[in-house]
């Protein structure tokens, strides 16, 4: 996320805290850190583009038909965001009007394509929340970059644990990928059970 932000391809982070309702923050290098210790246990966090300077560009390339959520930064530095259609983009315009920066993402989950997605854990490090997200290409790359090296695994095993009557404990799998599939990092858990 540091390097995302670093490298401007990420600065807007939705916190999702209660269904269909968010907080909009706007990230930079000197900002992750005032913002993360804001966030609220449990919220669905997705990250996206920067906000676009042309507003009126954004304006003008709203789609002919169908709903968008439009959010914007005002001439304060307050981030807003409504859905509207295209029987509200008159309206719309005169709201926005003197925002310093905007942008207009499809409700469309085909054509809706944030650069992560997460889950925030509770202070304890415990993931409770009762919701999930949809991986993106993004999240899918950086899990494999992040997994433990080809060959190598952690030098341990995970505890037995009793299963029906059986002692069961989980090893990895560090075998690689079939012929012909993407050479990346691949790890999967194999289950071992044995009868005592």
């Amino acid at each position: 996320m540091r390097w995302s932000v670093a490298m401007r391809h990420a600065a807007m982070l939705e916190e999702g805290y209660l269904h269909n309702v968010s907080h909009w923050h706007r990230l930079t290098e000197d900002t992750i850190d005032a913002v993360r210790a804001r966030l609220t246990p449990r919220a669905q966090l997705t990250v996206w583009p920067d906000l676009s300077a042309d507003v009126d560009a954004v304006l003008a390339s709203l789609p002919d038909e169908g709903p968008v959520e439009f959010v914007w930064e005002d001439e304060n530095g307050v981030i807003s965001s409504t859905t509207v259609d295209e029987s509200e983009y008159g309206e719309l315009a005169a709201r926005v009007a003197g925002a310093r920066a905007a942008t207009a993402l499809s409700l469309t989950l085909d054509e809706r394509h944030p650069l992560f997605t997460a889950v925030l854990p509770d202070s304890d490090g415990v993931l409770r929340a009762r919701w999930r997200t949809e991986p993106t290409p993004s999240d899918r790359n950086w899990a494999l970059t992040r997994g433990p090296a080809r060959g190598r695994g952690s030098g341990r095993r995970r505890p037995a644990r009793e299963h029906h009557g059986r002692r069961r404990s989980t090893a990895p799998d560090h075998s690689l990928p079939p012929t012909g599939a993407p050479l990346r990092r691949a790890l999967s858990g194999a289950v071992i059970v044995s009868g005592e």
